[in-house]
């Protein structure tokens, strides 16, 4: 994975999206347009926390997060995800 320019602020973390199953477990092969948003993500950059918001994340960790959560950018082609940490369900 490639290093990425950004540097979250307090509780905020960078999410690159996990790709998406694109075959069924019988097989089938799923097109894009039915495929649902990935809700699995591996953090690329994490905040330093805050005062009352200790940071519990570290670089490469797999996590879920909630679904309409944070802002999607895209940098030099890449789509990544800024969310607060209080956004994430689990580390997987």
């Amino acid at each position: 994975m490639s290093k990425i320019n950004i540097k979250p602020l307090g509780d905020r973390v960078v999410l690159k999206s996990v790709k998406a199953e694109e075959k069924t477990a019988g097989g089938l092969f799923i097109p894009d347009s039915a495929q649902e948003k990935p809700q699995k993500a591996e953090v690329v950059a994490v905040g330093s926390g805050t005062d009352s918001v200790k940071m519990e994340l570290k670089v490469g960790d797999t996590v879920i997060y909630s679904k309409f959560a944070g802002l999607e950018i895209t940098i030099d082609g890449e789509d990544y995800l800024i969310l607060q940490q209080s956004d994430i369900l689990a580390i997987i």
